[in-house]
Order: C-alpha cells, then structure tokens, then sequence
C-alpha cells in the first residue's frame, strides 16, 4: 500500500496524544505538549478505554462496587449511559431518581426527568457522536431511544449478547435495532465489552467509522483494494515496526498495545490534525479546520480504571476526585 506524508505523522500523532496523556497524569497543572495543534484542540486519546467518558462508564456505571452485576442491569446501564454519552445527563439522572437500576427504575420517570431538563435548556447529548433517534413512536429524541432500550431488554438482548461468542457477533445483533448503524453498532459492542458480562478479543474486529474513513484517504494513496477494515488491522500489526523505524519512543498502555479500536481512532483524530498540518492533504470530508478547541478542566484527572480482565499494572496515583456538583443541574429543573 503506499502512504502519504500524513502516515508518518500518524505515528508521531500517537505517540505525543500518548505522551501527553502520562504527562497529564503525573502533573495536573501542565504545559503537556509543545504541539501547538494538540496544545489548543481537543483530541481523543490514543487509547479510547483512556478517554474521559469511557473512564466514567468503566469506573463509575459498570464495575463500581455497589452496583448489580447481573448481564441485564450491566446491559442497561451502559447501554442507557451510552446512548446519551454524556456524563452530566447520567450524574443529573442519578441526582434526582437515585441509583440507576432495571429492576428499580421506571423508563416514565428517566423520560420526564429529561423533559424537564431539556426544558431548562440542558444538553442530553454529546456531540462526540452523532445520534440518529429510532422512529418508534415518540415525539422527543430521547424517549425514543429509552423506548429502543426498553426492546432491546423486553427482546432479551442481553442474555443474548451474553452468549454471543465474539464480537461481531454482539454487533450483528446490536445493528438489528432501528438508529444504530454499522459506527454505533460497533462502538456499543466495545462499551459492553469493557465490561464483565463479557471478555471478547478486542483484536478480532473492527468497523471503521466516517472520521476513520476520512483519515485513512489522508493516510494512503493507494490502499489496492484493501478494506478500510483491513487497512486497520495491518496498520495495528505494523505498530512496532513503524514506531522502531521512525525512531520514536511509544510508551503504550500499561503494557497493552494499541488495539484495532484504537487504531481505528486514531485515524479519525489524523483526519482533523492533518487539516492544520498538512492542508494540502485532501480527505473525503472535505472539512479544513478543526472545530473543538480544547478547555483546560479543572481539577487532577482521576485514577486511571481499565477492566480487571486486562491485567494490567496500572500504578495508584495521588489523586484524589470530588463528585461533580449537581445541585446547580438540579435547581434549574424546580
């Protein structure tokens, strides 16, 4: 397959949004880079179970101890945790109905609360996805996707996906459901992965989504006829390789390479960096700036929570998290 220019930096990208990561852990205040790109844009980490909201769903809704671990109230809790993708709409739905459970909730009063919380003019979701609603009968966009839920339990979906035995197959059966596309379908099959209703090799599939597609154009003159899924899997075999020859120093993951999701990601996050680095690179999207600019949080990040099955050897940092303040969320719904 031959490259462009912007496979070399892809490399080089990985390894800064990598360094820049540990950098963030072991001191909170910063500088992290000298990257001026990565330095005033917001761009995921190379790792996505690093990422902010996937560190909140592993450590917060799916292994936090004092909740239900059965396969059906670990499926609707990331499940419902996902389709918003937000950590204030799952902190504000804790905040007024108490512990979110299937047995002890009720979809009405989830529905209302973000009727209500709509209507004060709070964000339900996150704009790291694009989140089609289902057409199944409901006026608002989030009371279709709690009644696409509420199927996907009354189907018995999770004992299903439960059974399934690898990946694909939890994504055929996920894409089966109305507003979840071939992207969604995939990244859900990964969400539920990371948890311990499930233990499929993350190195056996992979979907590539838009920005994935759009990175990859930016990548590869010419791919001969390889999937875009293929083109993943032989860029994640090849990282050694790339990173010993472009002499650069990668400290992976707590001992954990990059997986075929990751890599994945990171071609979506080259297809945004080369729009300022190499401008002259054309993709498919068409798109010539980046949008996000990163804000700085407040705040040490908090301790690094990956899925036990994992194994890896991540040290104990001194950090310490305070609960977000929701009573500021909460008064706006009175």
């Amino acid at each position: 397959m031959e490259t462009t220019l912007v496979f070399d930096t892809y490399w080089r990208f990985a390894a800064e949004r990598q360094a820049l990561y540990f950098r963030r852990l072991a001191d909170p205040v910063g500088p992290w880079t000298n990257d001026p790109v990565l330095a005033a844009h917001r761009f995921t980490n190379a790792y996505r179970a690093s990422d902010r909201v996937s560190q909140y769903l592993i450590r917060e809704v799916q292994y936090r101890e004092d909740r239900p671990c059965t396969p059906r109230e670990i499926f609707f809790r990331t499940l419902l945790f996902k389709l918003f993708n937000r950590i204030e709409t799952w902190e504000l739905l804790e905040g007024v109905l108490g512990p979110l459970t299937w047995q002890g909730i009720d979809l009405n009063e989830i529905e209302h609360t973000l009727d209500r919380a709509m209507a004060a003019g709070l964000k339900l979701y996150s704009p790291a996805y694009i989140m089609p609603a289902p057409k199944l009968g409901h006026a608002r966009k989030h009371a279709n996707h709690l009644a696409l839920l509420e199927k996907m339990i009354e189907d018995r979906l999770p004992e299903r996906v439960r059974q399934a035995p690898n990946l694909r197959a939890i994504y055929e059966l996920l894409l089966a459901y109305p507003g979840l596309g071939p992207f969604l379908a995939f990244q859900y099959a990964i969400d539920l992965n990371y948890s311990e209703m499930l233990d499929h090799d993350e190195g056996d599939f992979v979907i590539a989504g838009p920005g994935a597609l759009d990175g990859i154009a930016k990548c590869f003159v010419d791919t001969k006829k390889h999937s875009a899924e293929e083109v993943i899997f032989w860029v994640c075999e090849q990282q050694d390789r790339a990173f010993a020859k472009a002499d650069i120093k990668f400290q992976n993951l707590f001992g954990r390479k990059l997986q075929p999701i990751d890599c994945q990601n990171l071609f979506c996050e080259i297809s945004k960096y080369a729009r300022v680095v190499h401008p002259d690179v054309k993709g498919l999207s068409g798109r010539t700036r980046i949008k996000q600019v990163y804000r700085k949080s407040l705040g040490p990040m908090p301790q690094p929570t990956f899925p036990p099955k994992w194994n890896l050897e991540v040290p104990t940092l001194a950090v310490r998290v305070e609960q977000r303040p929701i009573g500021d969320l909460m008064g706006l719904m009175r």
